[in-house]
């Protein structure tokens, strides 16, 4: 092949002339790609040229880099688990959440105090550095090894005078009805954004370079006065996993 001739730095070009030929099929998911020095010879650049194509490639999610092996066309990927999310309750008053997956808890659960940061004091209706219990559970789906961070926040305003002071560990769907006997009308708003994990998010959930996670957050309303009590977060890898919903029509506003 020619030497290529397009604007933009030398690598640049390299990892577009790269991707131009994933994209035509000349390298299906799965294949690896040629060499470094075959590609030197292919394009007619120098080594770190090649290399940080390569790692700009990579950075993309494109290709994966298997060490002592090469590069690799990455699959696309397909999730392998849905995580539902719904709330029910019985006539009993006992709560449950419908993941539709039967987690398994990778450790036992570290519960802390924190503090409010800017975003977490804003769900909840809190200035920053308001106290807080926190409780983090790491997650595994046992039938497709799929992992999740699950994180409770629990201001000390809610949990005073409830079992929750002694317990913040207490598993949602229990805190969700030990909120309800102490006289709250539970609701819940929740949000999913996709964003690229921390560090310690990706080692903990095992994913690969340049792979997305799926950050959903869920608060817990006092529907009385509308006081958040309560802030969940859930966070997996958004290439083996989706979110699920279901949706209902609401009854419309009564006509005063």
């Amino acid at each position: 092949m020619s030497e290529i001739q397009r604007p933009g730095a030398l690598y640049q070009q390299v990892a577009a002339a790269i991707r131009d030929a994933i994209l035509a099929g000349e390298f299906p998911p799965g294949a690896p790609l040629p060499s470094e020095a075959q590609l030197i010879e292919r394009y007619k650049v120098s080594r770190p040229t090649v290399r940080n194509a390569v790692a700009a490639l990579r950075a993309e999610g494109l290709i994966d880099v298997q060490h002592g092996k090469g590069s690799f066309v990455r699959a696309a990927a397909q999730p392998v688990l849905t995580v539902e999310r719904r709330i029910t309750r019985t006539s009993a008053g006992h709560f449950a959440t419908h993941d539709g997956v039967e987690w398994e808890q990778a450790q036992e659960p570290s519960v802390h105090r924190t503090q409010t940061t800017e975003a977490t004091g804003r769900a909840l209706g809190l200035g920053e550095g308001e106290e807080m219990f926190g409780c983090d559970r790491l997650l595994t789906d046992p039938a497709t090894g799929a992992r999740a961070l699950h994180r409770t926040l629990i201001p000390l305003a809610t949990a005073e005078g409830t079992p929750l002071a002694q317990a913040p560990d207490t598993e949602p769907a229990k805190v969700y009805e030990i909120l309800a006997e102490a006289g709250h009308t539970l609701s819940w708003t929740e949000t999913v954004q996709a964003r690229m994990p921390l560090p310690d998010e990706r080692a903990a959930l095992e994913i690969p370079d340049a792979t997305p996670i799926l950050h959903t957050t869920r608060v817990t309303h006092g529907a009385d006065d509308n006081q958040p009590l309560l802030l969940e977060e859930l966070r997996v890898s958004a290439d083996r996993t989706q979110v699920a919903y279901r949706i209902t029509a609401a009854q419309p506003p009564a006509v005063r």
